[in-house]
């Protein structure tokens, strides 16, 4: 999965398609994230100190990451994610659709950088 914190989203299925916005949490082991509103829900909160007056609190819950499309920064529009490793050998993700870079995976391993170096003497 190729969607972090703080990255812009489309969801594409149920009630609130279409609609963008900010990942807040990525909860990869139930493979859900948290999108800022997106999926709210109203849930009632009994008074205490961090709630003085009580009552009902708008509360964003987790969809599953398949019903998102991470969103490109350069195209503007939702789509797959790829990876590709540079010759430095970090891994960074790609937009699908207009082959740009989206954001860095993982920083530079050497063991990389020969097969990518190698890759692309090949071709």
């Amino acid at each position: 999965m190729h969607i972090r914190t703080n990255d812009i989203v489309e969801v594409i299925t149920g009630d609130s398609r279409g609609r963008r916005g900010r990942v807040l949490r990525v909860d990869r082991k139930n493979q859900k994230l948290v999108v800022e509103g997106v999926n709210k829900v109203i849930k009632h909160v009994r008074r205490s100190r961090r709630n003085p007056q009580g009552g009902r609190v708008s509360v964003e819950m987790p969809i599953h990451w398949s019903n998102v499309l991470l969103v490109c920064t350069s195209c503007d529009k939702p789509t797959r994610t790829g990876s590709r490793i540079l010759h430095d050998g970090s891994k960074v993700r790609v937009c699908k659709k207009c082959g740009a870079e989206i954001g860095r995976i993982s920083p530079s391993k050497m063991r990389r950088a020969k097969m990518a170096k190698s890759e692309s003497a090949s071709s």
